[in-house]
């Protein structure tokens, strides 16, 4: 239950969840759908779309831990090891340390759904999935953001190895022949949102670099000329200590543009893995300037599917859409099921500004 002093702004659909991986079929006969998570959202050919990341393994046999990886030939291989090798460490349920080195017990790709009413979705004919293509991609691709750009849609998705996490680039027009850029932000780094427009004839990108030493998991912002190449990085939030966003923050999908500036919608997490959302409001024509920025989470995992699953107790959004004064928000609720909640712009910035004063 959501206590009287807690500010939670989301108006959940009452059809949530709106995907289970029982709905979406296996990439092959060989794999199971464990998750479904984190969805780009975008407007096509008069319907809804979601990017989804599926996260699929092998069924498992008792004693044995099986996971998936592409080998250098781009083929989907299985590794197997009996639980009982003092080598293997399998106790978090999303990776696996071998003799030193880390594995993800699923491998991801991106799949296409759409939906006439934002509420029914389904996979549409004449749509491939988009799969991990070389060796930066061997452990999957992740937890896309799709943003339009003079009727261009850039893909900034999480390229995955055992060499480590960036941020790879794609570009479409149709959604069936995809322009593969590479990866734009080197390792480790992640969950970038492209601003939907240039500002001062620049185009800006919400990112996050990590340190596992010095630093932390902290939202960036960058400037390029060209979508490629990036420069002049500057941090934008940091994680605060003693609050929902402790151990570490992130965007979510590409900022939106109001009168007040531009309203971020991004995820935070405690050091009990407890991820919630909250909103940052950046300068209209100076996005590396935070204006105000949440004290409160504005969503929490409060309902059951947000509660438990797969790795409970999160709400994680990287997707959304936007019609006059409501955001149609779609997120990944306990990293197993896709859920919808709706959001007043109004009422965020409401919330923000009246903050602001207060400080």
């Amino acid at each position: 239950m959501i206590t009287a002093k807690a500010l939670d702004l989301a108006k959940r659909l009452d059809q949530n969840p709106l995907l289970k991986p029982a709905d979406i079929r296996p990439s092959n006969a060989s794999m199971k759908i464990e998750c479904l998570l984190n969805p780009g959202v975008f407007r096509f050919d008069n319907k809804i779309w979601m990017l989804l990341r599926v996260a699929e393994r092998p069924e498992q046999k008792e004693n044995q831990v099986s996971f998936p990886l592409y080998n250098d030939k781009g083929e989907i291989e299985i590794l197997s090891f009996d639980k009982t090798d003092p080598d293997l460490d399998f106790t978090d349920p999303r990776v696996i340390q071998y003799k030193g080195r880390d594995y993800l017990t699923t491998l991801s790709h991106l799949r296409l759904v759409c939906s006439d009413d934002g509420r029914k979705f389904y996979e549409p004919k004449g749509y491939s999935p988009v799969f991990g293509t070389n060796k930066l991609e061997a452990y999957g691709i992740e937890d896309c953001r799709v943003v339009e750009i003079d009727a261009t849609y850039y893909l900034t998705y999480t390229m995955v190895s055992h060499l480590g996490v960036g941020v790879g680039l794609i570009k479409t027009n149709d959604w069936k022949k995809f322009d593969r850029a590479g990866m734009i932000f080197p390792p480790h780094n992640k969950d970038c949102a492209i601003f939907g427009e240039k500002i001062n004839g620049k185009y800006y990108a919400l990112h996050r670099p990590s340190s596992p030493q010095l630093g932390g998991n902290y939202i960036w912002i960058a400037e390029s000329p060209d979508l490629h190449h990036w420069g002049n990085h500057k941090c934008l939030a940091t994680t605060r200590q003693d609050m929902w966003d402790s151990a570490r923050v992130g965007s979510g999908a590409a900022p939106i543009k109001t009168e007040q500036g531009w309203l971020e919608i991004y995820h935070g997490a405690n050091d009990e893995h407890r991820y919630c959302l909250g909103a940052l409001l950046l300068d209209l024509k100076d996005p590396s300037r935070v204006i105000a920025r949440s004290e409160k989470p504005i969503m929490e995992p409060t309902a059951e599917y947000e509660r438990v699953g797969f790795f409970g107790n999160v709400v994680f959004t990287n997707g959304h859409y936007v019609d006059g004064d409501t955001i149609h928000l779609y997120y990944g609720a306990s990293d197993e099921v896709i859920c919808g909640a709706d959001f007043s712009i109004g009422e965020i910035l409401n919330s923000l500004l009246k903050q602001k004063r207060c400080l």
